[in-house]
């Protein structure tokens, strides 16, 4: 792993992005996104994805300029069509929408059809708690995970994100994939050239597997069992089959390089001053927080965490050195050099 400055890489990813005829501050926030990823520490989501978003803007399925639309809903609902545009540009006009509706009617609530992927979806519901409300993001991806009971994948990993104030502290965050682990880690093990835990996929034959390009091309394990498949599968259901966008099969996952996404997702802010005085909120949460921290530590452990907290802390970003390669070689191909460490 190569430390690198976050703000260099964050420009690196800029410049990649306006080259292929992405509006700057577009390139500005999808790079940042992609930064953000990887200084909290979830290289699965960060830098390595930038080649795959330059090849679908390359091929045309995902397109440079994103022009969202309103498309529907009344009162504190809107639809937003993406039409195909790049998926962190769409998410940021849903999100800021849906708190647009929410300071008008308390809530708002923002049904996104024709997106493509949008990186963490923490990154979304930190912006809308920031902004004083609860944000829950919901999303759906390609297919990952084989239905309880079956062992041919047709559904999603299809994380989801809740966000809120965390009173003196910083945000309370949840964001997780349905997956024992989100398909970006196997990617990114894969980059490094490391095995993974025998539990995280099943091969094309049905056997646990510690090579990450086998359990890309098998089949992974949903978390908790039935639970995981179950709450993946509502997911498709609030945000592809609900918000008119593509769902089960019909969605295609980031790193195909010519099909377009048809992925959704599904916005909500809930106004925490609609339901409780701000301040009391954050007494609480900090009570909440004091009382889940203060606990006995199990043997091995050092501290214990409130949701999110880790990525509260910022970090400096290191990355794999085939990273770094693949990032020169995008800018080479798009015909920038790029100051970056080897």
């Amino acid at each position: 792993m190569i430390p690198i400055d976050p703000a260099a890489l964050k420009d690196a990813g800029t410049r990649i992005l306006a080259a292929e005829g992405v509006p700057r501050a577009d390139a500005e926030l999808v790079s940042d996104s992609l930064v953000t990823a990887d200084r909290w520490g979830h290289a699965s989501h960060g830098m390595l994805r930038l080649g795959w978003y330059v090849a679908r803007l390359r091929s045309g399925v995902m397109r440079a300029v994103t022009e969202p639309r309103l498309a529907g809903g009344f009162g504190a609902v809107a639809v937003l069509d993406g039409a195909d545009g790049i998926g962190q540009v769409v998410a940021d006009r849903a999100c800021a929408l849906a708190v647009e509706r929410a300071a008008e009617h308390g809530a708002g609530v923002v049904a996104v059809r024709n997106s493509n992927h949008f990186g963490t979806a923490a990154y979304w519901t930190r912006r809308i708690a920031a902004e004083g409300c609860a944000g829950i993001l919901t999303t759906n991806g390609s297919p990952a995970m084989a239905p309880w009971g079956g062992r041919e994948k047709t559904v999603g990993a299809n994380p989801w994100s809740i966000a809120t104030p965390g009173g003196s502290h910083g945000p309370v965050v949840l964001d997780i994939a349905n997956t024992g682990v989100a398909r970006g880690k196997i990617y990114a093990a894969l980059r490094r050239g490391e095995s993974i835990p025998d539990t995280w996929a099943i091969d094309a034959d049905g056997v646990p597997t510690t090579d990450p390009r086998a359990a890309i091309d098998g089949v992974l394990a949903p978390m908790a069992g039935h639970k995981g498949y179950a709450i993946s599968f509502l997911m498709d259901v609030l945000s592809g089959v609900l918000t008119g966008s593509s769902y089960g099969t019909g969605v295609t996952g980031p790193y195909v390089p010519d099909r377009r996404s048809g992925c959704g997702h599904l916005v909500l802010a809930l106004r925490i001053d609609a339901v409780l005085e701000p301040e009391e909120f954050g007494r609480r949460v900090d009570d909440l927080i004091a009382t889940t921290k203060s606990v006995p530590l199990a043997q091995g452990a050092t501290e214990v965490f409130y949701p999110g907290e880790i990525e509260n802390r910022a970090r400096e970003v290191a990355l794999p050195a085939a990273t770094l390669a693949e990032l020169r070689e995008l800018a080479a191909s798009s015909g920038i050099t790029l100051d970056l460490p080897s």
